[in-house]
């Protein structure tokens, strides 16, 4: 049986679905157009605190009404959370496309605060990547870091791959190197990331040291410092179709497009 932390901290065990489904529902409307969820409460605040902060506080109006609206939300975003909350189960990414709604659930999981729903959104993620051999395209980055804040799980998995995707690379892909020069966040987590590797000094070549071959002369020609990748590197970038928030690149670990 899967467990969560409770409000002390410890962990404790996942009660089973059956002593959640009480008699008393609630009415979530979501959306625009107002899209009817009747919903568990008992269920519904278990899970989720800020669910459990508007339902079972008696000094709120939706706590009397038992109605609650999300006009912000995506209707099928929130069907996906519906979804898991009465199965605990979400599917596997089968490509690249399908990871934007799973984004899209994790930020649901944490305005809802259901700490238990990011961390498995997270590993889910991890997995896809990890599984593939491809690493998280730059507009996948972007969106993390335009729905998140610092010190968040997601944002730390994926600029930990992207470290490592730019550290193994030849050269910095253009469109890399244009965005790492407009967001300074986004390069001082990567440099951060690469810091915790805890790599022992001499696996670092040491720029100070005249005996170091930089390798500034390849096959290709003299390569500069500063050499930013028009082309194709051995880690090419492969474009993928339309996602849930635009089109999306990733990047292929082999270098197969």
């Amino acid at each position: 049986m899967s467990s969560e932390p409770s409000q002390d901290g410890d962990v404790q065990p996942q009660k089973p679905l059956h002593e959640l489904l009480s008699n008393t529902l609630v009415d979530i409307y979501v959306g625009e157009e107002n899209n009817h969820y009747p919903l568990h409460e008992k269920l519904l605040c278990y899970h989720s605190p800020f669910f459990a902060s508007i339902f079972y506080n008696k000094s709120n109006k939706s706590s009397r009404t038992k109605e609650f609206g999300l006009p912000e939300l995506d209707d099928n975003v929130f069907a996906l959370f519906v979804g898991w909350l009465y199965s605990r189960a979400i599917r596997s990414p089968e490509e690249e496309r399908d990871i934007g709604p799973l984004l899209d659930l994790y930020f649901l999981a944490a305005k809802l605060q259901i700490t238990s729903l990011e961390t498995e959104i997270v590993e889910i993620v991890r997995a896809f990547y990890h599984h593939n051999e491809t690493y998280p395209g730059l507009r996948r980055v972007q969106y993390v870091y335009a729905n998140t804040e610092e010190d968040n799980v997601m944002r730390e998995m994926m600029v930990g791959s992207v470290a490592r995707y730019l550290t193994l690379a030849d050269s910095i892909p253009e469109h890399w190197a244009k965005a790492l020069k407009k967001n300074g966040q986004l390069s001082v987590d990567i440099i951060r990331s690469i810091q915790e590797w805890h790599l022992e000094a001499r696996q670092v070549p040491d720029a100070r040291d005249a005996s170091v071959d930089r390798e500034r002369n390849t096959f290709k020609g003299p390569v500069g410092f500063s050499a930013v990748e028009e082309g194709h590197s051995e880690m090419q970038d492969v474009k993928e179709e339309e996602g849930s928030e635009g089109e999306t690149d990733h990047v292929n670990g082999n270098g197969v497009a």
